[in-house]
C-alpha cells in the first residue's frame, strides 16, 4: 500500500487557522444587544467571530460604546471579536418601513461585497448567523456556500405563535372577544391580548409584519435556528415546536444572553447605541437595599404627553426612590418642575446600563414595557417587575412573567398615576409580593446556571462551535442539539445526554 499523502499547505494554514463566523444584525438595540452578546459567547470558544451591520449603526457604536471596526479585533476567551461594516450608502428614512425597504435594497449587494472582502483577507466565512428581519441575507450566504444560521431573538412561546399563525395552524380570537381563549402545542391557554400585536388586523406597522412572515418561509434553509431562550425557562413550548416546523429542525436554546459580571463586560464590546449614564449606578449604591422603582421602556416605545405624565407623578407618589430611563426624545415631555421636585430621591436618565442597575442591590422591581431582552434581564436578576407592554411580542412577554412565571403585576393602559403607584407597592411590599420575589429569584438562579459552563445553554453553544469547526475542516455534520425535556434541569446528569448532538 502507497503512503498517505501529505496535507497541502492551504489544508495544513486551514486546519492552524480558527473558523471564522460572521453575524449580519439588524440595526436596532433590540437586535445587537443579543447578536453581540451571542458573539462573545461563541468567541470565547475559539472562533473568530466579525460582527457586522449599517455603516451607520457602526457609526452608533463607535461614539457611544467606544467599538472599533477594522483590525484583529478584542480578544475574548479563546477566540476574537472584530467589527466591519457594511457601506449601505444613502441613510435610510426616519421611519421603520423606510429602513425596511433600504435594507431589502441595498443589503443584498453590501452583504455579498462583505462576504468576499473575508475570503480576499485570508479569512473566509465558515458560517453566517444572520437576523429575523433580514431573510435576504440567507440567499446571499447560500449564494456564496456558506451555511446560515438564524438567531430568534423573542422567546420560544412568540416564535410558536409566529410560526401557527403564518402556515394557517391557528386562528386567533376576534380582539373584540378579550374572554375568548385558544391554546398551541406545550402553550398554556391564551386570549387575543397575549398574541404579539404584530399578527392583529390592527396592526399598523404592515411592512414589518409582512417581513416577519418572509423570515419564517425563509426559515427551513438555515441549518440551525438558535433562540435566545434557555431549556429550563420554556421547557414545554421546545418540547412541542419540532412537531409543528415545516422541517425537522428545533430551536436551539443559547440564552439568556444577558451581560454577565466578568463574562462578557470587555471593554471596547458593548453594544449600547446611546451612551449609557454610568453615575446612576454610584447613586444607586447610597439608597437602601430593596429600595428602588427602576423604570424604563427601552430604546422604541414612544410614550404620549400624557402616559409621561402619568408615568411621572406615579413614580412620585410611589414615595420610593425612582431610577426612571426617559430618552432624549421623551424628556422635553415632562412635567414642568418635575425634575427640581423629585431631586433628592427620584434620578431620570437618558440611557442606563440596565444590567448593571437591575443586578444591584438596592433595586427592588423593574418597571418594564417586556420587551423580550428586558425581559431575559430581569429574570436573569431574579428582580420582580411591573409589566407596562406596549405592542409587538411585549404582550405575550408580560403574560408569561406575571401569571406563569409569577414575578410581578401587571399595570394596564390607559395609564394612570394612581395604578402606577399599586403596580409598585403590589410588587414590593403587597401580600404577594414575596411570592413574586421568591419566584423571580427561583428564575435567576436558574438563568445563570443555565449559562454557566455545563449548563444547558453554554453546552447548546459548545455544540454549535463544534459543528461550525467540523464542517470549516471538512468533516461531516452533526445531529442539532435537543434541547432537554420538561422537568429536566441543568444539574441533572441525564440533561447532558437529552441535548448531546
Amino acid at each position: 500500500m502507497g503512503e498517505e499523502a501529505a496535507p497541502t499547505a492551504t489544508a495544513a494554514a486551514a486546519a492552524s487557522t480558527p473558523p471564522h463566523l460572521l453575524m449580519i444584525c439588524f440595526p436596532g438595540q433590540g437586535h445587537v444587544n443579543p447578536m453581540l452578546r451571542l458573539a462573545k459567547r461563541i468567541a470565547a470558544k475559539g472562533l473568530l467571530v466579525t460582527f457586522s451591520s449599517l455603516s451607520t449603526l457602526g457609526e452608533k457604536l463607535a461614539a457611544s460604546s467606544g467599538v472599533s471596526a477594522g483590525g484583529d479585533g478584542v480578544a475574548v476567551g479563546r477566540g476574537r471579536v472584530r467589527f466591519e461594516f457594511m457601506d449601505d450608502g444613502a441613510p435610510a428614512g426616519p421611519e421603520l418601513d423606510d429602513l425596511m425597504r433600504h435594507l431589502a435594497t441595498v443589503g443584498p449587494r453590501a452583504f455579498a461585497a462583505l462576504l468576499a472582502r473575508q475570503a480576499g483577507a485570508g479569512r473566509p466565512v465558515a458560517c453566517v448567523v444572520v437576523n429575523p428581519f433580514m431573510p435576504w441575507a440567507m440567499d446571499v450566504a447560500a449564494a456564496a456556500g456558506v451555511p446560515s444560521a438564524v438567531l430568534w431573538v423573542q422567546s420560544c412561546a412568540v416564535f410558536s405563535l409566529y410560526h401557527h399563525s403564518v402556515h394557517g395552524l391557528v386562528e386567533f380570537p376576534r380582539e373584540d372577544d378579550p374572554g375568548a381563549r385558544f391554546q398551541l402545542p406545550g402553550l398554556p391557554p391564551m386570549s387575543v391580548a397575549d398574541v404579539p400585536s404584530f399578527l392583529l388586523p390592527s396592526n399598523p406597522f404592515k411592512l414589518l409584519a409582512d417581513t416577519i412572515v418572509a423570515q419564517f418561509r425563509a426559515m427551513g434553509r438555515a441549518e440551525w435556528v438558535l433562540v435566545n431562550s434557555f431549556a429550563e425557562l420554556e421547557a414545554d413550548a421546545l418540547a412541542a415546536l419540532p412537531g409543528v416546523t415545516p422541517r425537522p429542525q428545533e430551536l436551539i436554546p443559547v440564552g439568556p444572553l444577558v451581560e454577565l459580571a466578568g463574562v462578557d463586560d470587555q471593554p471596547g464590546l458593548q453594544g449600547d447605541l446611546m451612551k449609557a449614564a454610568g453615575e446612576c449606578v454610584g447613586w444607586l449604591d447610597a439608597q437602601p437595599a430593596r429600595s428602588v422603582v427602576y423604570a424604563s421602556v427601552g430604546s422604541v416605545v414612544v410614550l404620549t404627553a400624557e402616559e409621561v405624565a402619568e408615568m411621572a407623578h406615579g413614580l412620585a407618589s410611589t414615595g420610593r426612590p425612582f431610577l426612571w430611563v426617559v430618552r432624549p426624545d421623551t424628556q422635553p415631555l415632562l412635567p414642568d418642575g418635575f425634575l427640581g421636585a423629585v431631586e433628592g430621591r427620584g434620578t431620570v436618565v437618558p440611557w442606563s446600563p440596565q444590567e448593571r442597575v437591575l443586578a444591584h442591590p438596592s433595586t427592588a422591581c423593574f418597571l418594564t414595557h417586556c420587551g423580550w431582552n428586558s425581559t431575559l434581564e430581569t429574570v436573569a436578576a431574579g428582580v420582580p417587575v411591573v409589566a407596562f407592554p406596549q405592542w409587538g411580542d411585549q404582550c405575550t412577554d408580560a403574560r408569561f412573567l406575571v401569571e406563569d412565571l409569577g414575578m410581578g403585576a401587571r399595570l394596564r393602559s390607559p395609564l394612570r398615576r394612581d395604578a402606577v403607584r399599586d403596580a409598585v407597592e403590589a410588587v414590593v411590599a403587597g401580600p404577594r409580593a414575596g411570592a413574586m420575589l421568591a419566584s423571580a429569584r427561583r428564575w435567576g438562579a436558574a438563568a445563570r446556571a443555565a449559562v454557566a459552563p455545563g449548563g444547558s445553554s453554554d453546552r447548546h453553544v459548545q455544540a454549535f462551535v463544534d459543528e461550525v469547526a467540523r464542517r470549516a475542516c471538512g468533516g461531516q455534520a452533526a445531529k442539532v442539539p435537543q434541547p432537554p425535556a420538561a422537568g429536566v434541569t441543568s444539574d441533572d446528569p441525564e440533561a447532558s445526554r437529552a441535548d448531546g448532538w
